[in-house]
């Protein structure tokens, strides 16, 4: 069964850090487009972050110079470094991953369409 799993949410307060993990099994990931996307209470699903096979990456206006995507191929998991956390980005955060592999990179990646595997989420709380 191919499928990613996230962990690493959890409550903390502004300002703080955390890192968020996303492993995917079932399959081998390092040829494909990987995200982070995020969804708050009574919001749409948003973009956070994408990384190409070949760690060229997307982050979202609202997230750079705190946020870091990266991925660890060997270990098929994808990383979100969060520091200097706000209380706005509290949300569900989820993992995604294109299925084709070496697809052609783009702004295609910010947009969840793009994405064919979804986890299950992890909860990230921020309080002021």
């Amino acid at each position: 069964q191919v499928q990613l799993v996230e962990s690493g949410g959890g409550l903390v307060q502004a300002g703080d850090s955390l890192r968020l993990s996303c492993v995917g099994s079932g399959r081998t990931f390092g040829g494909s487009a990987m995200g982070w996307f995020r969804q708050a209470p009574g919001n749409e699903r948003a973009f956070v972050a994408s990384i190409n096979w070949d760690g060229r990456t997307y982050l979202a206006d609202s997230v750079k110079g705190r946020f870091t995507i990266s991925r660890d191929s060997a270990k098929n998991t994808v990383y979100l470094e969060m520091n200097r956390l706000k209380p706005e980005d509290t949300a569900v955060y989820y993992c995604a991953a294109d299925r084709k592999v070496y697809s052609p990179y783009g702004p295609q990646f910010t947009d969840e369409h793009r994405y064919d595997l979804w986890g299950q989420g992890t909860q990230v709380t921020v309080s002021s």
